[in-house]
């Protein structure tokens, strides 16, 4: 018994660490018509990060967000599975293009969100923040991953 205890505390230390690391965090902004919204988003870029993504978040404010980097446009099959909050994904090319937005997405949804397009990665911000900002395809997201930040 004393053995199975130990055995289970040594998984939950080897656990732990995992389950709470944190992504890397940095800015992003929006450039939409003459306005620029800026947010604090977290880095989703490997394929862990990227498959677990926002899910058993509760809350996510009104300036952050997460990115998703895939590195090469790619197919992006989303879905809500395990969010727990509506979100707006915003479907970006290379170069940062909103090409597409999937707004107010319904949580624990099975069902794929993809644009048809390839893309170099997503957005995904509170649900109903695009449409209060006026966000529209179109819009140019920057972020160091398109190369596009002014100096």
């Amino acid at each position: 018994m004393l053995r199975f205890f130990a055995s289970a505390i040594a998984s939950l230390i080897l656990f732990l660490p995992a389950a709470f690391a944190q992504l890397e965090t940095g800015p992003l902004s929006i450039q939409s018509g003459d306005e620029v919204h800026t947010f604090t988003v977290e880095l989703a870029n490997d394929p862990e990060e990227i498959t677990t993504g926002l899910m058993d978040r509760t809350e996510l404010a009104a300036d952050a967000g997460m990115l998703f980097d895939f590195g090469q446009p790619r197919e992006a099959n989303m879905w809500m599975k395990n969010t727990l909050i509506s979100l707006d994904m915003l479907f970006l090319d290379t170069d940062g293009e909103v090409l597409a937005i999937a707004r107010d997405t319904v949580p624990g949804s099975l069902r794929r969100i993809n644009p048809g397009v390839p893309v170099k990665g997503v957005l995904e911000l509170a649900g109903g923040r695009a449409a209060e900002l006026g966000i529209e395809p179109g819009d140019v997201v920057q972020h160091e991953i398109f190369g596009n930040l002014s100096e």
